[in-house]
């Protein structure tokens, strides 16, 4: 099942997203981590980020780039032991455009890649994703690319998952539910 959790900054939806991966009742739950800690700040934000989830049961994997290239021990554990919780969506876009490069159509390939590659290893795969199309300022060209890519990944995503859920103020809304997603046919 692909769940995708968005909302705006420091809505709750990081909280609600660790939640539903600590509900899928897997013995193996995984916390992809995506933001790069670079400098003092992001390192200070790493380690506040840990000490939130320590004594949560999640086995932490730093996955910046390249998510189908992520493996989950053990691996001779079943699809059905494993949730995973990628956090977050805007970090992982952020660093296949800067870092991995190439056209729109191709960094867009190598996330649906990543989260398909992810479903096939886990039972329970959920994406937290921001909001952050709501402000109606322009921006630079770069930053533009950005939050189209981010946009239409947030897309993709929504029509392969299952459910769609937006937390606003920590309340969750769910705009999508049950079934009706692509994930579990042919991807």
């Amino acid at each position: 099942m692909l769940h995708l959790v968005t909302g705006g900054s420091a809505s709750g939806k990081s909280a609600y997203g660790e939640q539903a991966v600590q509900k899928a009742g897997t013995p193996f739950c995984y916390y992809l981590a995506t933001m790069h800690p670079w400098g003092e700040e992001g390192q200070a934000r790493a380690a506040r980020h840990r000490r939130q989830r320590a004594g949560k049961g999640f086995i932490t994997i730093e996955a910046y780039r390249c998510l189908e290239q992520v493996v989950l021990q053990p691996r001779q554990a079943l699809q059905r032991d494993k949730a995973v919780l990628v956090e977050c969506m805007s970090n992982l876009v952020a660093n296949e455009l800067f870092e991995g490069g190439g056209s729109d159509r191709e960094i867009l390939r190598r996330i649906e890649h990543g989260i398909c590659h992810l479903l096939d290893s886990a039972e329970t795969v959920v994406v937290v994703t921001n909001e952050v199309f709501s402000d109606g300022v322009a921006y630079e060209a770069g930053t533009m690319r950005y939050i189209r890519l981010l946009g239409q990944a947030n897309q993709r995503l929504a029509v392969l998952a299952d459910k769609v859920t937006e937390v606003v103020y920590g309340i969750a809304t769910e705009r999508k539910a049950g079934a009706f997603g692509l994930a579990k046919e042919g991807k």
